[in-house]
C-alpha cells in the first residue's frame, strides 16, 4: 500500500467538522483569559461521595503510572523522557482521589503545577488532561479539602482556555471528557460565564450521547476500558447535576458492562483496553447503586449467553466455560484511533481462569510493541498472506477496514464474517457447550458481486490461525492434530484440523498499561488453494 493510498484511506472518513477543527488547532492559538474567577456556587454538593481511585502517588514525591515509578522534581511536569501518556497521567491529578493523600500534600502538588505550568504552556494545557484535571480539582474541593484562592483562579483560567479548545478534531471520548469538565466548572462557579460553560457542556452531551452510546449500551469506540471511563463520567455528572437526563444511558451502559466483564471481575481486553485505568466494574456498579441506579442482573451473577448486536460482540456461556467474541466493526469510521485489527477474535475462560486471551495494550507509542498488539496476528483470529484484516498503522491510525458481511447469534452459538482481505472472506463459527468450545473457520474467495468461487487453483494462500494463551499456561503439541495445555493442576486438550501445521511461538499480554508478560501462542498454518476449512476444539481433560 502506497503512502498516498494509506493517507487517503485514513482521512476520507473524517467529518467536515474534524477538518475545520484540525485547521483551528494548528493555526489558531487563543490567548489565555487571566481575569478574576467567577464567584463559587455555595449550593454545589455531591449526592454521594466520589469513589476513591488507584494509588499512584507513593509519598516522598514519587509517582507510579503505567508500572513506571518516577520521583518528582523541577521540570518533571514536562519531562519528555517520561513519555507522553505517563505525563498525561501526572497532569490528570487522579491522585487527589486517593484515600491517603493529605491536604498539605494536595496543596503542595497543586501549587507546584500552577508554578511550573503557566497558561497555555506544556502537556497539561492540552484539552484532554486539562479536562480531567478540572474535574479532579473540583472533586477534591467538594469532598476532600478546599482549594486555595490561587487554585480557584487557575481553575477558572483553565476552564476558559478549554472552552476555546474543544476537541472537535478528535471527537469520540475526548469530546465527552471536554463536556464533563465544562459541566463541572459550570456547576462549581456561578454567574453568566459559568452558565455559558454549563450550557456548552450539556449541549455537547445532548448532541453526542445518542450517537456514542449504542442501543445495546456499549460505547461506540468498542473498548471496554473507555466504556468504563465514560460510564464513570456519566455517573459523576449525574451525582452533581440533574439538568440532563442521563439515567437511561447509565442503565444501558451498566447492563453492557456486565456482559463485557470477565469471570474474575476484570475487563475483556479488546480495542485498547487495560485494567487499573478506569474504575473496576465492581466499583462502578457500587457507585451507581449509591446513586439509586441498579442493573437488572446483580454484578457477577450473569449466567447464560448475551448478544450485543449494535456493537457486534457476543458473550457465550455454558457450564464452566465463558467466551467473549468480536463480530463487529472496529469502531466509528471517523475515529478508529483505539481500534485493533482483531475482527473475529475472542477470549476464552474456564471458571475464573483465562485460557485464550487478548494481547491487550501495553502503550500508545508507535513502535514494535504497539504494532504487534494491534495486528491481526496479535489476536485470536486468522491472517491471510500475513496481512492485517484492517490496515492499522502508526499508534492510532487505520486505513482500509474490515467490514462485517454476515452475523448470527443463537444462544450457544455465534457466527460472523468479514471482508478485510478484499476478495477473500473469513467466516467464523463459535459453538459452546458444557464440554468446551468449538471454532470453525472457512476462508473462501469472493468476487465483487458476492458470488462464491469454489476454487482458484492458480493461486495458493498462506492461512494462519492464532491462539494466544494466558501468561503461565504451557502448551505442548502432542500429535499431528492435537496440543495439550497445562494450567496449574488442570489440563486442557486442543484438537485441530489435520491439514494445519502447528507450532508454538512467543507472544505477550498486557492486562495493564506498562505491564508486558510473556505468553505462548499456538499457530496453525497452511498454504493451499481456497476454500479452506479450519476446525479447533478445546476441552478440559
Amino acid at each position: 500500500m502506497s503512502i498516498i493510498s494509506k493517507y487517503f484511506n485514513t482521512l476520507k472518513y473524517l467529518k467536515p467538522r474534524q477538518w475545520t477543527s484540525r485547521f483551528v488547532f494548528k493555526f489558531i492559538h487563543p490567548a489565555p483569559d487571566l481575569s478574576s474567577a467567577p464567584p463559587l456556587n455555595p449550593g454545589l454538593h455531591a449526592e454521594t461521595p466520589f469513589p476513591a481511585y488507584y494509588t499512584s502517588y507513593l509519598k516522598k514525591n514519587v509517582f507510579s503510572f503505567l508500572h513506571d515509578k518516577r520521583k518528582a522534581g523541577p521540570g518533571l511536569w514536562n519531562d519528555s523522557s517520561a513519555g507522553k501518556l505517563w505525563l498525561y497521567n501526572l497532569h490528570y491529578f487522579d491522585y487527589l482521589r486517593q484515600n491517603n493523600i493529605t491536604e498539605q500534600e494536595a496543596h503542595r502538588l497543586i501549587s507546584s503545577w500552577i508554578k511550573e505550568n503557566p497558561p497555555a504552556y506544556g502537556n497539561g494545557w492540552e484539552p484532554y488532561p486539562l479536562s480531567l484535571r478540572i474535574v479532579n480539582w473540583i472533586k477534591y474541593h467538594i469532598c476532600s479539602g478546599k482549594l486555595t484562592a490561587d487554585a480557584m483562579q487557575s481553575l477558572a483560567v483553565q476552564t476558559r482556555y478549554l472552552s476555546k479548545r474543544i476537541e472537535y478534531h478528535l471527537m469520540a471520548n475526548h469530546l465527552l471528557a471536554n463536556a464533563k469538565a465544562l459541566v463541572f466548572a459550570g456547576m462549581f462557579f456561578r454567574g453568566q460565564e459559568a452558565e455559558a460553560w454549563l450550557n456548552k457542556g450539556i449541549g455537547i452531551y445532548k448532541e453526542q450521547l445518542p450517537e456514542q452510546i449504542l442501543k445495546d449500551g456499549f460505547h461506540f469506540e468498542l473498548s471496554p476500558m473507555y466504556h468504563s471511563i465514560i460510564l464513570e463520567d456519566l455517573l459523576d455528572v449525574f451525582n452533581i447535576c440533574r439538568l440532563i437526563d442521563l439515567k437511561d444511558y447509565i442503565k444501558r451502559m451498566l447492563e453492557c458492562l456486565n456482559v463485557v466483564t470477565a469471570p474474575d471481575g476484570s475487563l475483556f481486553l479488546f480495542n485498547d483496553a487495560a485494567n487499573s485505568i478506569a474504575l473496576s466494574p465492581g466499583k462502578l456498579v457500587k457507585y451507581a447503586a449509591s446513586l439509586g441506579i441498579k442493573q437488572e442482573y446483580p454484578y457477577g451473577k450473569r449466567t447464560g449467553s448475551s448478544d450485543l448486536p449494535f456493537s457486534g460482540y457476543a458473550r457465550l456461556s455454558s457450564g464452566n466455560w465463558t467466551a467473549m467474541c468480536d463480530g463487529g466493526r472496529i469502531g466509528p469510521d471517523y475515529q478508529p484511533g483505539h481500534a485493533h485489527a482483531d475482527t473475529l477474535s475472542f477470549e476464552l475462560w474456564h471458571e475464573k481462569q483465562p485460557l485464550i486471551v487478548d494481547s491487550g495494550t501495553a502503550l500508545y507509542i508507535a513502535g514494535k510493541i504497539r504494532k504487534a498488539q494491534r495486528s491481526t496476528a496479535g489476536h485470536n483470529t486468522v491472517t491471510v498472506d500475513g496481512r492485517n484484516s484492517s490496515q492499522v498503522w502508526s499508534a492510532h491510525r487505520v486505513a482500509e477496514r474490515a467490514g462485517i458481511t454476515a452475523r448470527s447469534f443463537g444462544g450457544d452459538m455465534f457466527s460472523a464474517a468479514h471482508d478485510g482481505y478484499g476478495k477473500i472472506i473469513h467466516l467464523r463459527h463459535w459453538h459452546i457447550s458444557p464440554a468446551g468450545m468449538e471454532i470453525t473457520d472457512r476462508i473462501y474467495a469472493n468476487d465483487r458481486q458476492g458470488t462464491v468461487l469454489k476454487k482458484r487453483p492458480q493461486k495458493k494462500h498462506e492461512i494462519c490461525s492464532y491462539l494466544h494463551f494466558a501468561p503461565g499456561i504451557k502448551c505442548h503439541i502432542t500429535g499431528l492434530s492435537s496440543a495439550e495445555l497445562l494450567c496449574g493442576n488442570k489440563k486442557f486438550i486442543i484438537n485441530f484440523s489435520e491439514n494445519m501445521k502447528a507450532d508454538i511461538i512467543g507472544g505477550c499480554r498486557s492486562r495493564e498499561f506498562g505491564l508486558i508478560e510473556k505468553t505462548a501462542v499456538l499457530r496453525l498454518s497452511a498454504t493451499d488453494v481456497l476454500p479452506l476449512k479450519i476446525k479447533v476444539e478445546i476441552h478440559k481433560l
